[in-house]
């Protein structure tokens, strides 16, 4: 695959773009394995095995993916659109190249897996493969997620209770409920849900009586936000991430 092929398949730009990086002195790659130093590359048209391959782009080291799978730590007070209405947009915590990767879609680069209020915050998953978007948000496979919720009274026995048994929200006849509710404290619940709605776990909670006054995702399926990813910092999937989220996924809870 032609290098300035791969650059453009990363998202550095169009093709006469990351032709210029590359006839600019701009790429270097580590054509001897990342534990050696890179080489500087002036032919746009050299060929190499784009996977594993990792190169450095004005001084950034990049990795080649196929198909680019992240999390960020979604701080308060931004929002998950690409036109945000009232905060930034999460979007512009992320790099350029991953905005910019080329998609078969209206839209290019990374997209959101499902939406955090902007008000919310802690894991979020972004992707431009449509497939795993749509594995790891389609209500079918029930991947559970896991809310620290501070509430605004005491939480009582009861409203757990209830919260594990049911509750009817305004806009479907049908009870949605909790999968898990631990207390952390008299003001703080860790809350298991398996599907998504509008604003739910703030509606759950309003439902029950009580009201949210502050809510953090930290976990998705099998996968944990690390404690070392601040607010705003995003960082690649590993495979053992992907298989973490995958086995959620392809191997649902029961739903009964």
């Amino acid at each position: 695959m032609q290098l300035q092929d791969i650059l453009y398949s990363q998202g550095f730009g169009t093709r006469r773009v990351c032709a210029g990086l590359v006839q600019q002195g701009w790429v270097d790659v580590y054509d001897a394995g990342p534990d050696q130093p890179p080489v500087q590359c002036l032919d746009a048209s050299a060929d190499f095995a784009p996977e594993g391959l990792h190169f450095r782009v004005q001084g950034v080291d990049w990795a080649y993916f196929a198909h680019a799978y992240v999390m960020l730590h979604k701080p308060a007070g931004t929002e998950c659109s690409q036109k945000p209405s009232t905060y930034p947009s999460i979007y512009t915590l992320l790099p350029a190249p991953l905005r910019q990767r080329p998609v078969k879609s209206a839209i290019q680069g990374v997209q959101a897996v499902g939406r955090l209020d902007q008000d919310t915050t802690g894991l979020l998953l972004l992707s431009d493969d449509g497939q795993f978007i749509h594995r790891m948000s389609s209500p079918k496979k029930h991947v559970p997620k896991v809310y620290r919720v501070t509430a605004k009274h005491a939480i009582t026995p009861e409203q757990i209770e209830r919260l594990l048994a049911g509750v009817v929200l305004d806009d479907d006849p049908k009870p949605v409920r909790a999968a898990a509710c631990v207390l952390v404290d008299a003001h703080c619940l860790d809350l298991t849900l398996t599907e998504g709605k509008y604003h739910q776990v703030k509606r759950m909670l309003a439902a029950v009586g009580n009201r949210v006054e502050g809510l953090h995702r930290s976990r998705i399926g099998q996968l944990a936000l690390p404690q070392d990813l601040a607010p705003g910092q995003w960082r690649w999937l590993s495979a053992q991430d992907l298989q973490r989220l995958t086995m959620t996924a392809d191997n649902p809870p029961s739903a009964g």
